[in-house]
């Protein structure tokens, strides 16, 4: 890879947005383009944990991105706090699974892996979580989970990456195909017209799988909606998340309380639904049914990229020499992205990969 590349990332994302900040010190210079603006679909409609939703469920691929990223979360919220003033939230609040039916598996999982997941005596959390709903029979609990405020995670990363002079976010600027040179992909076709580049990176979410169709490639990603709703409370009213009935309560440091979230095959749809309110709703007053008074300040949908297994592809694309994928991320897009993205800079950039690269291979998984 030479100093002087142009690379050209289309989607800006949280994916996105730090595989630029990853690769901006190595290359010439980065054109970043979104079709709308950067950062604000599934990035900023996710709930922000930092852990899949049920860790033990997942392929060992998930796995490996999830325990670096896990592990590195600190030290990129600090890093980007101090470039840009703006605090991601990185706020390690620990997370309690209810009622498991698959508990045994979960403890299998964490003896396995060292990981601190145990079972606890579900009189200690209700003295731990006193909102809690009543009738909750067993629990186990992670100390180490955090989560992270994703708006302002994509807000630190968009400013670091606006104060480098060899970054250019280009937002309400669709892809419309990629442009071929020979034969490799040498750039894209857009809307405001044509970008060449040296190398061309999709990391467009759920979009990405109707890009590649331009292209005679078949990419299983497709949009899984994601409705979520936001209450007010006071700032120690919930120390801790709480997960029951395939459900999640998720403290904010002031005092907002996120509750999600749905999973509905609509297409690009992300109209918010009163039925997914409703639903969301009385999840919610059964986990705490103190947020029966309390104000809801928010309701919205995002459009999850769908992939198999949730494991994401990242790598090069076999047959179309130039072009590079990071995306598929599923539910876990925030969780694995900064494994994800020093993933593929490291492939980029000819590195030693920080984790074995196999599972996440498109030369592989689209043959």
């Amino acid at each position: 890879m030479s100093d002087s590349s142009h690379i050209l990332i289309i989607g800006g994302g949280a994916i996105g947005l730090l595989t630029a900040l990853n690769l901006a010190p190595h290359v010439g210079s980065i054109t970043i383009l979104d079709r709308s603006e950067a950062g604000r679909e599934s990035s900023w409609a996710g709930g922000g944990i930092v852990s899949p939703l049920y860790p033990w469920r997942y392929s060992a691929g998930v796995t490996a991105l999830a325990h670096w990223s896990q592990d590195f979360y600190p030290q990129l919220a600090d890093e980007l706090f101090s470039r840009t003033g703006i605090d991601p939230e990185v706020n390690v609040t620990g997370l309690y699974w209810l009622d498991l039916d698959d508990e045994a598996d979960a403890l299998t999982w964490a003896q396995r892996l060292q990981r601190p997941l145990s079972a606890v005596n579900i009189n200690s959390v209700y003295q731990k979580v006193p909102v809690l709903g009543a009738g909750y029979e067993r629990a186990v609990y992670m100390a180490d989970v955090a989560n992270v405020r994703n708006p302002r995670l994509v807000k630190s990363l968009k400013a670091a990456l606006r104060a480098l002079p060899n970054v250019d976010i280009r937002e309400h600027c669709a892809v419309t195909a990629f442009l071929r040179g020979g034969d490799r992909i040498v750039g894209v076709q857009t809307e405001q017209g044509d970008l060449l580049a040296d190398q061309v990176v999709l990391t467009a979410g759920a979009w990405s799988g109707d890009l590649l169709k331009t292209l005679g490639i078949d990419l299983p990603v497709e949009p899984v909606k994601g409705q979520m709703i936001l209450f007010k409370c006071a700032d120690d009213f919930l120390p801790s998340m709480v997960l029951a009935k395939g459900r999640y309560a998720i403290p904010r440091r002031d005092g907002h309380i996120l509750v999600g979230s749905t999973l509905e095959h609509e297409g690009f749809d992300k109209t918010p639904t009163v039925p997914a309110l409703e639903s969301l709703k009385a999840s919610a007053i059964e986990l705490l049914p103190a947020l029966r008074d309390a104000e809801v300040v928010g309701h919205w949908a995002g459009l999850r990229p769908g992939s198999p297994d949730g494991i994401p592809f990242i790598g090069p694309v076999a047959g179309q020499e130039g072009l590079w994928l990071n995306c598929g991320h599923y539910r876990n897009g925030l969780v694995l992205a900064p494994a994800s993205c020093q993933l593929f800079a490291d492939l980029l950039l000819g590195r030693k990969p920080i984790i074995d690269p196999v599972p996440y291979a498109p030369a592989i998984r689209l043959a």
